[in-house]
């Protein structure tokens, strides 16, 4: 059921209104609903992000959505990925079909070349596996080659998987992995910005692929020529202060050329799951913290807090806190508890200001 709030961003979104413009029409407006009412001369008709308009009636829009029983997740809901609020253009509106959980915030997208080698889906798949096996969320845009192999490694360890499709709900492209989108969104979630009946227009795959590293903490790109979508992601991560890996190839191939110029501007070097968990030690303990995942489960990630750590954290806020307001919430001492604070700052995940206070330092958003 598509409520009134939800309704009028999708008609926003419907009429042409971009992520930036949409984000400073609601901090002006108040609410949807006031900045629909507000009319085409506020939203900058007429500067329509994507060259393509939608097919169909808004009223046909919202019938495909009840028929194939998709969940829409606006900016204005408390089900929006806290991570992808972080960016710069977080879309307005997503189209799911699936399910999109807290823990989703520990998630690693892997992308790369669509005529992959065999060298190269395998090692997707495997890290795939590897990552989910370690309880993180694979994110990835369903694509042919390395994208579809990343899919799957997640799927094959029972784990959680995310794509993020460049195309509406109503279709799926390659038309070949229809079946994986299935599982998929079986045992995760398949998203969209774009509305139901929109085709795979070339132009909307750099869009997608700023939501495939918004929704990371990294994005590992395994094989990539020189001009290549996985590079874009690349791109976008490091404008949205993700972490970058690269894969090494073989020296003179053509899907060697991306990886090894990342490589050469700074990306992390991975060569398997461990590479990777390894540099996001910070952020993936503030994702446990946040999502009170158990800190005893082996499933999960690592590094792990323990019991009194995530007490801790989970008090804290961006607002200052000082030891006795601390010791008073949890009842340790503030012996205890400064012992506690050191160690969730050596791990980045608290910060002390002036005043012997804390803050909390959220990778996760």
């Amino acid at each position: 059921m598509v409520t009134p709030p939800q309704q009028a961003l999708l008609r926003l979104a419907w009429e042409g209104v971009g992520p930036v413009r949409m984000t400073a029409l609601l901090a002006e407006h108040g609410t949807p609903e006031a900045a629909l009412a507000a009319g085409p001369s506020a939203w900058g008709a007429g500067r329509r992000i994507n060259r393509v308009a939608p097919t169909g009636s808004f009223d046909e829009e919202l019938a495909l959505i009840e028929r194939h029983r998709v969940q829409v997740l606006t900016l204005v809901d408390d089900g929006y990925p806290t991570v992808l609020r972080t960016i710069h253009d977080p879309p307005p509106v997503l189209y799911l079909q699936g399910t999109l959980i807290p823990e989703d915030a520990a998630a690693v997208a892997i992308v790369g070349a669509r005529l992959a080698t065999n060298h190269g889906l395998s090692v997707a798949e495997k890290l795939g596996r590897d990552l989910a096996a370690h309880g993180l969320t694979v994110v990835s845009g369903l694509a042919r080659g390395i994208d579809g192999a990343g899919h799957r490694g997640a799927l094959k360890a029972g784990g959680r998987t995310i794509a993020v499709l460049g195309h509406g709900l109503t279709r799926v492209f390659p038309p070949e992995h229809a079946d994986l989108a299935r599982q998929i969104a079986a045992q995760g979630a398949v998203i969209s910005e774009f509305p139901m009946r929109m085709v795979p227009y070339r132009e909307n795959f750099p869009r997608r692929n700023r939501v495939i590293s918004g929704l990371s903490l990294g994005v590992v790109v395994v094989e990539a020529a020189a001009r290549s979508g996985a590079l874009s992601t690349a791109a976008h991560a490091l404008e949205q202060g993700r972490e970058v890996f690269a894969v090494p190839g073989l020296a003179g191939s053509v899907v060697s050329q991306g990886t090894h110029q990342l490589l050469r501007d700074g990306a992390r070097l991975v060569e398997s799951a461990e590479d990777v968990l390894a540099e996001l030690q910070a952020p993936l303990a503030a994702c446990v913290a946040r999502s009170a995942l158990a800190v005893d489960t082996p499933s999960r990630i690592a590094p792990r807090l323990t019991s009194d750590e995530a007490q801790v954290y989970a008090r804290l806020s961006t607002q200052p806190a000082g030891v006795d307001w601390l010791a008073a919430q949890t009842g340790a001492s503030p012996a205890h508890l400064l012992q506690l604070l050191l160690h969730l700052e050596l791990r980045g995940l608290v910060r002390q200001v002036p005043g012997q206070q804390f803050v909390r330092v959220n990778p996760c958003g």
